[in-house]
């Protein structure tokens, strides 16, 4: 392996831990403002997803962070639970849902950058 395909690789893992830490907490101020909402038997699918995702993308920025053997497939997981979660949050027109879905989709690409 040479110099530059590891720095780039190193490079990769690391803008996939910044990515995954900022979704985790992106997705925990979510599931915050959602709890405050009247509407909240609308977004229980929502918060669920919230959740399990911010719990992933923690996982999944330690694992990375260690060289895993197992870091492809975790980041990969990562990645769908993103997705989907993106998809809960897209569904509702709050400035921090939409905010929270698009940094979901940025990490879901992190993530599949070292998944690949």
């Amino acid at each position: 392996m040479s110099v530059l395909s590891t720095s780039s690789i190193r490079a990769a893992v690391d803008q996939c831990i910044k990515a995954c830490l900022k979704c985790a907490r992106a997705c925990e101020e979510c599931t915050t403002n959602c709890l405050k909402e009247l509407d909240i038997q609308t977004r229980i699918k929502c918060i669920q997803t919230l959740q399990d995702c911010a719990q992933v993308c923690l996982q999944a920025a330690s694992i990375a962070g260690r060289n895993s053997p197992f870091s492809q497939q975790y980041c990969q997981l990562c990645a769908a639970i993103c997705e989907a979660c993106a998809e809960e949050c897209a569904a509702f027109k709050d400035t921090y849902c939409q905010e929270c879905a698009q940094i979901c989709r940025e990490c879901a690409k992190a993530c599949r950058n070292i998944a690949s």
